[in-house]
């Protein structure tokens, strides 16, 4: 029978990192993702200012509030990327089962933009970040999920 390899999953709304386990017990990232809108000011992402509109009755001009904060927006992107790359990594046929690892927020974004088989293949979470953690260290975090 074949050793079940699974995938741990190091997010959170700027970064991931792909890592799995050897046979050895030592943790080894695969791939790592850096979004490249984790360090861009507000007015970088979008307009600086709120888009204005004039009133119908008489000459007042109100400004419009954006419907999303832009760097929400762009954390909301990023976790959508890294859902669409574990999937395209399960295609690649990388992994058998799914640890993911983030804070609070991020796991349940990552959760819903997991498509159905993949939040089958998820055996277990851990809310913590664990992105900045080297992979030597990521053993002590993550004892009670080694699958």
């Amino acid at each position: 029978m074949k050793p079940v390899k699974t995938l741990y999953v190091i997010a959170d709304g700027g970064r991931a990192r792909f890592v799995e386990r050897g046979e050895n017990g030592e943790f080894h990232t695969l791939t790592s993702f850096v979004s490249s809108e984790l360090h861009e000011r507000s007015h970088e992402l979008g307009l600086d200012r709120p888009a204005r509109v004039k009133e119908s009755a008489n000459a007042a001009r109100h400004a419009v509030e954006p419907r999303r904060d832009l760097h929400l927006a762009a954390k909301e992107d990023f976790v959508k990327a890294v859902a669409g790359e574990i999937d395209a990594a399960h295609g690649r046929k990388r992994f058998d089962k799914l640890v993911l690892v983030a804070p609070p927020r991020v796991l349940t974004e990552l959760k819903e933009k997991l498509s159905n088989a993949m939040a089958k293949l998820a055996a277990d979470s851990v809310q913590k970040d664990l992105t900045k953690v080297p992979d030597h260290d990521l053993a002590e975090h993550l004892k009670p999920t080694l699958i």
